[in-house]
């Protein structure tokens, strides 16, 4: 059983690239716009909270395609459960800031 993570905005973000099939560093980068600085040491944060698994592709696959072998990566159980209630925190911060939105002046 692992530990209840309250997860910051990027590494939901990273939570949600994966949910949405982007299993791989470049590719969760591309997406969500954050840089490999973040992008990687959340990666393993997240595995080491439980919250992900990776596996590394067959280097002969990648080695057909001239590049190096990706790690890609996966939502664990316990990924969608922090994945679900981060989303609906945000949302709620979302209706929040909404309600106290001042009027715009020029």
């Amino acid at each position: 059983m692992t530990a209840k993570v309250s997860l910051s905005f990027s590494g939901t973000a990273i939570l949600q690239a994966v949910a949405h099939d982007y299993h791989y560093g470049f590719d969760i980068m591309d997406v969500t716009g954050l840089p490999s600085g973040t992008v990687y040491p959340a990666l393993r944060r997240l595995e080491a909270a439980g919250l992900l698994a990776s596996k590394w592709e067959d280097e002969e696959a990648a080695r057909n395609e001239q590049r190096p072998a990706r790690k890609y990566y996966k939502l664990t159980a316990a990924g969608r459960q922090s994945l679900a209630a981060a989303v609906l925190r945000y949302r709620r911060l979302d209706g929040v800031l909404r309600k106290k939105r001042k009027p715009f002046k020029a």
